[in-house]
């Protein structure tokens, strides 16, 4: 007679193996649907995710209820990996995102950012030429530069001043305030000459594929969204937790249970 554990388990991994199916075909979409290469980026991970819950789930269901000990004793190693990865993922999140923040200006309803206030982990990640290349390339395919441009066009320069622009608005899509460059539009200024050392006015450009994309303050908005999102992802992560560790607690209760079952069926058979 099946105890509660290896009932539990069984439909808990019965919902998770639903659930990895539309997974897969969201990762096959991707592939064959995405416009853009930051779309076409995600079909690997989302395909490998789905196929993986569906493994997991399969060992963790046909172990449970059928009583097959190796493949309930995989499905615990995977779990407790996945405690142990995301327990360490989690404090290193809160760890490379415990500094930067922006800086607020007078009579700006927007902060500026600046690159060095943030780790230097993250600093490496997006001084990489390749990545840097990559993520510029999801910035302008995600318009989030153009947007703002046809929403604010008709801003007068104190209406746009007091806009509350995100992060990465912020850092990619203006000069900085250290220029003092002449606003025209929010994505047209006009260079004037300037005894700023900060960089990122030589990089600025007007053409809507470029604005400040090449921009030191583009980088640390970006990281100032990352934090802001991997902080979010700790806390989800955390409550993950909670329920991993109670997936691997009812596993173990069903190993033993199929463990028992295997012991008394042989000792039954016994002449």
């Amino acid at each position: 007679m099946f105890r509660l554990s290896n009932n539990l388990i069984g439909i808990l991994n019965f919902i998770t193996l639903v659930i990895s199916i539309p997974i897969i075909g969201a990762g096959i979409w991707l592939s064959k649907s995405g416009a853009t290469v930051c779309e076409k980026f995600l079909e690997k991970p989302v395909i490998i995710l789905g196929v993986f819950l569906m493994l997991v789930s399969l060992a963790g269901l046909i172990g449970a209820c059928c009583r097959v000990s190796l493949l309930l004793w995989l499905y615990l190693f995977v779990v407790f990996l996945l405690i142990v990865l995301l327990f360490c993922f989690t404090i290193f999140a809160f760890v490379v995102t415990n500094k930067g923040a922006g800086q607020v200006l007078s009579n700006r309803g927007y902060k500026e950012y600046r690159l060095g206030d943030y780790s230097n982990w993250l600093q490496k990640r997006v001084n990489s030429t390749g990545n840097w290349n990559k993520i510029k390339s999801c910035l302008a395919d995600s318009k989030v530069c153009s947007s703002i441009s046809n929403k604010l066009i008709n801003d007068t320069v104190e209406k746009f001043y007091s806009e509350n622009l995100s992060s990465i608005q912020s850092g990619c899509c203006k000069p900085s305030n250290d220029c003092g460059f002449t606003y025209v539009s929010p994505t047209n200024w006009t260079a004037t000459s300037t005894t700023s050392s900060n960089p990122d006015c030589k990089a600025w450009s007007n053409d809507i594929t470029v604005l400040c994309y090449n921009c030191q303050s583009c980088k640390a908005g970006l990281l100032d969204q990352v934090k802001t999102d991997w902080k979010k992802v700790a806390i989800v992560n955390i409550v993950f937790l909670i329920v991993l560790i109670i997936f691997y607690s009812i596993g173990c209760c069903a190993f033993r249970n199929n463990r028992r079952d295997n012991t008394n069926e042989t000792y039954t058979r016994l002449p």
